[in-house]
């Protein structure tokens, strides 16, 4: 309304607010009432009738007044609803709602799922049925559910970290469409386009119908992405993109390593109506090698994160060159044609003085991953074998031919090579130059695109063997090799057989030549190989076969946090180069010796806003705040006006002064009653009676609940990892519970809730012996309390030393209570099967020891003995720190990190959360499991 976020339940009834006028007029007519004096001489005026009588005027200002009250009134009963939630287009029909669930809508998932839940509100006030797809996981058949199936289903939805695939969500949609001709659509989109449906437009017109659908979108900040990482000889560099021509925007950008520490910090700025910036890190080379995670801060998405892995590190090249250095044309040395081509990508340590064995020998001592030599001929027996031991410990060598090389013989080639060559008009030549002519698919040249322009007029030949063509990677037309290269030990050797300048070729002046050397000196490992044998790398593997396809390891889920590989999830080609998908979500594949990154963003990716004209439909925004019913409060201004407007009639009037005081005290009681008339009328969620309000709420449905400790940090904390824990149960389990709620065990009422997580602070007050107490009929009762001192790293699994200050005090709180004699778990006990079979119980710290009731000794044969309270421990005691490994935000991002932060260690802290919620909710039921077999018996069954 009017471009403010307010509409009205009952908009008919404004038109109301067009009597005001007439009021006014009616207002002004009516005169106050006349002022008394005693005048006896005015009996003698009673006999004579007056000619013509005219009223006096109301004053102005309560004339408007008057109005404005009025015009509240209309407007309370007209439903005045500020962030009004958007409206389905149909109220009759089945309701078809499509959320983009990719990563561009993870940042503001919160706000949409909200949007979302009061379409679904709205159907369920208008008894509709309602047909939930989504973009991300999109399902094979859309059926329609009841309102409250699809709340459940809303509340288990995550956004994924690949880009939505709203081909087959709207032809889902379609097809639901095409048969319930009274359904309405909605579109909850991210208004950001991937180019990844290039039929997006007729796909939208096919939606479009008699009903125009209703797209929700806007109203929230757009998503930024990374894309185009590049570790160039000066910085390291990303572009991060947004898909709008907004106004100026400014951020930061963080790059981390494999164990997640921060590395540095980038800032990057958007001027107006630009859609690219640029984020730089002018960091030391070593440093930047290091760097595996780029992201941008506070953005929580997949699209936010770029990944890196050994192609991405630069690596050190030393080039040794057995040509005689030409100082007087330096442009035309093979040195100068592999420093252009090898600039971009690697930092060069050049040879080119001395004697080529001295450099040979320097860069083997500096550790030099990568060694080029450019023509080099002999070489010693002592320096060859310090050559050969490099390669077979995992270092590269690249080899370039010439005269010198044409006419030696050297084993630290890829194949044996003849004599002298081949060159244009010689013994062996050819009549014309030759082209390149084929890429061979064991090569790591076999994705580049094979070139027109390359020409050779000399190269050196091969011996023909039967290993030749496994050797070949790169062929000219007459079949003859123009790139060898074989494994030996854990490195490589790679001979290219013309000259790195143009004497015996083109190919050096030519865009494929940078891309050949890219991909050779990507073969080996950024750290420097070593005599010892300590570097490995998987150049060997590449090389050798083809192309192999390698597991996911550590994948990014749709807020750019690292978790462990879903069932979905698919291996991938060893040169796997795509943006991410439902079968290769972005993430790190492989061994931890040869990572592969997979992002969500391709490097020539960029983002646009999303056109959706096709299809024809209204807009209306996503709103960041709660819808909120005002009509509470403009009843209470139309009270507080009613009761201004009485006080200014008595004033008016007279009756102040006649009355006096009593006038005064009932005026201000009857302003009381109207405020306190205003006060019930007005929504608020207080209540008279607060233990019923937390009786309701604690009952309405099955919740978990903490104790608060008076540091809102930890209370804060523990909300947050029991509502973590309460969605991971929706997703996994049949247990729909509600929202955690926060207990005073000196006040609140416990029994309502079936597990207590109490996190114990050293400084912590005791509770007195009243509240311990109720902790101890709660127990008895059949809760359970689970205690956590969060100080495991203080106190390691084992330990014989002096108790931790949290440790200590909780001590001093159980020598209150009284509770059963309590052991470390078993490794057969119930709670390590309930739900997932678990062999320990990590948290946010792994080394803690988990405390339950003991078991007791089984008497007279009997493998299972009796126990009270239905088999369930009433204590559970931990250091790990549970919560805050459960604890996300609100976009279901982890909030803390874990130590020691194993990939799986956040989802086996959930896992033991589950199995720990499930032991109390169903007591001895996996026990009984193992007595079916002879209860069956005893049935003669």
């Amino acid at each position: 309304m009017m471009g403010l976020p307010l509409s009205f339940a009952s908009p008919l009834l404004l038109t109301a607010l067009l009597a005001l006028p007439a009021l006014w007029f009616l207002l002004r007519v009516v005169p106050p009432r006349p002022k008394e004096l005693n005048f006896p001489p005015t009996r003698l005026l009673f006999d004579i009738r007056p000619k013509e009588e005219t009223p006096a005027r109301t004053p102005w200002w309560l004339t408007l007044l008057r109005l404005l009250l009025a015009a509240l009134v209309i407007l309370a009963a007209a439903g005045p609803i500020w962030n009004p939630p958007a409206s389905a287009p149909s109220s009759s029909g089945p309701l078809v709602l499509v959320i983009d669930q990719g990563w561009p809508a993870a940042a503001t998932w919160a706000q949409r799922i909200s949007t979302a839940n009061g379409l679904v509100d709205e159907a369920a006030a208008n008894g509709r049925g309602v047909a939930l797809i989504p973009t991300g996981d999109v399902p094979k058949d859309a059926t329609l559910l009841l309102p409250a199936q699809a709340r459940d289903k809303l509340r288990s939805l995550t956004p994924v970290a690949w880009a939505p695939a709203r081909k087959e969500a709207f032809a889902l949609a379609a097809k639901i469409l095409g048969s319930q001709s009274d359904a309405g659509l909605v579109y909850v989109s991210d208004g950001v386009d991937l180019a990844t449906d290039p039929d997006l437009a007729q796909q939208l017109a096919a939606l479009k119908g008699a009903r125009p659908p209703l797209v929700v979108s806007g109203g929230v900040a757009t998503p930024l992405a990374l894309a185009a990482p590049d570790n160039a000889a000066g910085a390291l560099t990303v572009k991060v993109l947004r898909p709008d021509d907004g106004p100026a925007r400014a951020g930061r950008v963080e790059a981390r390593d494999m164990k997640g520490l921060a590395l540095g910090e980038a800032a990057f700025s958007f001027g107006p109506g630009v859609r690219e910036a640029l984020a730089t890190f002018n960091l030391p080379v070593d440093i930047r090698n290091e760097v595996s995670r780029l992201e941008i801060v506070g953005e929580r998405s997949a699209g936010a994160v770029q990944l890196l892995d050994k192609r991405w590190r630069r690596r050190t090249v030393g080039v040794v060159s057995g040509a005689s250095t030409d100082t007087g044309q330096p442009l035309l040395a093979p040195t100068y044609y592999l420093s252009r081509a090898l600039g971009p990508f690697a930092d060069l340590r050049m040879g080119e003085t001395g004697a080529p064995v001295e450099n040979i020998n320097r860069f083997l001592e500096q550790r030099v991953p990568v060694i080029v030599l450019t023509d080099v001929g002999t070489i010693p027996p002592a320096t060859r074998t310090r050559l050969a031991r490099f390669v077979e410990n995992g270092g590269v060598l690249v080899r370039f031919a010439g005269p010198r090389l044409a006419n030696a013989q050297d084993d630290l080639l890829p194949v044996r090579l003849r004599r002298g060559g081949r060159t244009l008009g010689g013994s062996l030549s050819w009549e014309t130059p030759q082209a390149l002519g084929s890429l061979t698919t064991e090569g790591p040249f076999h994705d580049l695109k094979l070139p027109n322009d390359v020409s050779v007029n000399r190269q050196v030949l091969a011996e023909p063997d039967g290993n030749l063509g496994e050797h070949t990677w790169a062929a000219l037309t007459d079949g003859t090799p123009l790139v060898t290269g074989a494994p030996r030990g854990r490195g490589m050797v790679v001979l290219f057989h013309v000259t790195a300048d143009t004497s015996w070729s083109n190919l050096p002046l030519s865009g494929t030549f940078v891309d050949m050397l890219r991909r050779v000196i990507a073969l080996s490992d950024a750290a420097a190989a070593t005599d010892d044998g300590r570097a490995d790398t998987a150049a060997a593997r590449v090389a050798q076969g083809a192309v192999a396809s390698i597991p996911p390891t550590r994948l990014l889920d749709g807020y750019g946090a690292f978790g462990p590989p879903g069932p979905t999830a698919k291996p991938v080609p060893a040169n796997f180069n795509e943006r991410a998908s439902a079968e290769h979500p972005p993430g790190f594949y492989g061994p931890p010796d040869a990572l592969l990154a997979v992002n969500a963003l391709k490097p020539d990716d960029t983002l646009a806003p999303l056109d959706l004209s096709p299809l024809g439909a209204t807009a209306a925004p996503v709103r960041e705040a709660a819808p909120r019913d005002l009509r509470g409060l403009a009843l209470l201004a139309a009270m507080a006006l009613l009761l201004l407007d009485a006080l200014a009639v008595l004033v008016l009037s007279g009756a102040l002064r006649r009355f006096g005081r009593r006038a005064t005290t009932a005026a201000l009681l009857l302003g009381a009653i109207s405020l306190g008339a205003g006060g019930i009328l007005a929504p608020s969620p207080a209540r008279a009676d607060a233990a019923s309000d937390f009786a309701v709420k604690a009952t309405s449905q099955t919740r978990l609940a903490y104790v608060t400790t008076g540091d809102a940090q930890v209370d804060e904390i523990s909300r947050a990892g029991l509502e973590g824990l309460t969605t991971f149960l929706a997703q996994r389990t049949a247990l729909q519970a509600g929202e955690p709620m926060g207990v005073d065990i000196g006040k609140d009422d416990l029994s309502f809730f079936p597990i207590l997580y109490w996190p114990v602070l050293p400084n912590s007050p005791v509770p007195p012996p009243a509240t311990l107490a109720r902790i101890d009929a709660f127990m008895k009762q059949g809760g359970t309390v689970v205690f956590d001192t969060r100080d495991a790293l203080e106190t390691p699994q084992g330990s014989s030393g002096p108790l931790s200050p949290a440790a200590a005090r909780l001590r001093e709180i159980l020598s209150g209570l009284d509770i059963p004699e309590l052991s470390p778990i078993p490794r057969d006990h119930v709670l390590t099967k309930t739900f997932y079979l678990l062999r320990d119980f990590p948290g946010r710290f792994t080394g803690g020891t988990t405390w339950v009731e003991a078991l007791p000794a089984a008497q007279d044969g009997d493998e299972r003995p009796a126990r009270a309270g239905d088999g369930v421990s009433p204590v559970i005691i931990t250091s790990n720190d549970l919560a805050g490994a459960w604890a996300v935000g609100p976009n279901g991002e982890p909030l803390l990190p874990l130590t020691p932060g194993e990939p799986r260690q956040r989802e086996m802290a959930f896992r033991a959360g589950a199995n720990m919620v499930m032991y109390v909710l169903t007591g001895n039921y996996k026990a009984d499991q193992v007595h079916v077999p002879a209860l069956l018996e005893r049935l003669g069954q």
